[in-house]
């Protein structure tokens, strides 16, 4: 692992890349486009696009997502947002529950608005969304029942004995200072727990995108592939953003990447007996396998132009993890 990542040419990718991202992935409207899921939209992807607008400084695209947000997803009772929007469904909603790391990433943003950019938002936005995390999205952990564990979902179902668990939902840095600002401790203590979490994981040599948590240890999830695949990837990515870059699970993901078999490509799935289930050379998880290793990913107008949403969103928020990881 690198010692300490050189300063990043922030310029030239805002100029190039912020832009082409931005065109390609934000409606007028402020709905952000998942071009490789047939053009939905999902919290997940509205909270990247609100922490990449803050980090890119662009003021204007902040207010328009926001915007659409509030209006078509924050539509539950409490404060978090349906996770799913489906412009080919004459219901558009046709799922209701929340995705816990579309609301970190949501609260994030407007925590990272206000105090570091200085920027006036609604301060009741993050304030209230993560009160719902606590209140809603933890549960202990049936090994340590004084451990929180942070769940996919207000809804997810769990027992006393088994917790369903997606450990890319885990970015650290979001809820420590999220924990914080808004007096919610509750939230510090899932970091902790989780950083420890993913550690075990990384001890099996295999860290997977869902895993049951049980009494009796992990096991695999009833409704989930048992695979580590394009959630796992944003593991390293969430670690290194959050001054981690020498957890043990960057390193399990990175040695997963490079077992492909294909030049130049990495491997973007696995199963749990290292079988590489597909493939990829596109430039996005080049970034996430460099980013990994140590090494400042690269960034151009050219990459983010050609790619589809995911990997290309990929490549933006490793070059913002790769700038602000080491503050």
């Amino acid at each position: 692992m690198a010692a300490a990542m050189p300063r990043l040419g922030r310029a030239d990718a805002e100029r190039d890349a912020w832009p082409i991202w931005r065109e390609r992935f934000v409606a007028p409207d402020g709905r952000v486009v998942d071009t490789g899921q047939h053009g939905i939209s999902h919290s997940e992807g509205q909270g990247y696009g609100l922490i990449l607008a803050q980090a890119f400084g662009d003021r204007e695209t902040f207010d328009r997502i926001e915007s659409w947000t509030r209006a078509h997803i924050a539509n539950r009772q409490d404060a978090l947002m349906s996770w799913k929007w489906d412009p080919a469904q004459a219901e558009n909603i046709p799922d209701w529950h929340n995705a816990t790391d579309g609301d970190l990433f949501r609260a994030w943003a407007h925590l990272r608005a206000s105090l570091d950019s200085g920027w006036s938002t609604d301060p009741s936005v993050a304030a209230e969304i993560a009160r719902d995390i606590v209140r809603l999205c933890l549960a202990p952990d049936p090994r340590v029942p004084g451990q929180p564990l942070l769940m996919p979902g207000a809804e997810a179902v769990h027992q006393p004995g088994r917790v369903l668990v997606n450990p890319s939902y885990y970015l650290l840095r979001a809820m420590r200072q999220l924990g914080a600002a808004y007096e919610a401790p509750e939230l510090g203590h899932a970091a902790d727990h989780g950083e420890a979490l993913l550690s075990e994981l990384a001890g099996t040599g295999f860290v997977p995108d869902w895993v049951a948590v049980t009494a009796e240890g992990f096991d695999k999830p009833e409704d989930h592939d048992f695979r580590s695949s394009y959630d796992a990837l944003r593991i390293p990515l969430y670690l290194v953003w959050s001054g981690r870059g020498d957890h043990p699970a960057v390193g399990t993901i990175l040695r997963m990447l490079m077992t492909a078999t294909l030049p130049g490509h990495f491997a973007v799935s696995t199963d749990a007996e290292g079988q590489v289930l597909g493939q990829s050379n596109e430039a996005g998880f080049h970034a996430i396998a460099a980013l990994a290793a140590g090494v400042v990913p690269q960034l151009s107008a050219d990459s983010i132009a050609t790619q589809p949403y995911y990997p290309a969103t990929l490549q933006m928020l490793a070059y913002v993890a790769a700038r602000e990881g080491r503050a």
